[in-house]
């Protein structure tokens, strides 16, 4: 066996020894992957259902807010119907309601005059204070 020799059989065992101390970090390190394949399997699995039930919740979700939209809609209907009923209601009857409050606030304001005039009871104080003239004076603009 010459020089050239042994460095070969140094050189083997020095690579046999290495990959012995290498396999054991590829080892584990393919465990590492196998349980990272199966996490990722497991979130999988339990994901569809999740997503599936997502789907049902927002499809029920829709069909509430589209029976919120007829509710409401239906609200607005009533509003502007019940709108346009005031509206009727008040030309229709409002009108005459007015003339006739009107007219009995003169046939009752004309009944009081023709009263006090004609028991006598209206007198005129001599010098009137300043809360008499002051009221005398607003009962003269409501006439």
């Amino acid at each position: 066996m010459g020089v050239g020799d042994v460095a070969g059989l140094i050189a083997a065992i020095a690579f046999a020894i290495l990959v012995g101390f290498l396999i054991y970090p590829l080892i584990r390190l393919g465990k590492l992957f196998d349980q990272v394949a199966l996490t990722v399997k497991e979130s999988g699995d339990h994901a569809i259902p999740a997503l599936d039930e997502g789907v049902t919740t927002v499809k029920q979700v829709n069909k509430s807010l589209a029976d919120v939209n007829r509710i409401s809609d239906s609200a607005s209907t009533t509003a502007t119907n019940i709108s346009a009923l005031t509206d009727l209601y008040g030309s229709f009857l409002g009108k005459p309601v007015i003339k006739a409050a009107s007219t009995l606030y003169a046939v009752k304001t004309t009944a009081q005059s023709f009263f006090s005039k004609k028991s006598g009871l209206r007198s005129t104080p001599a010098k009137p204070s300043a809360p008499t003239a002051v009221k005398a004076t607003s009962q003269t603009k409501e006439a």
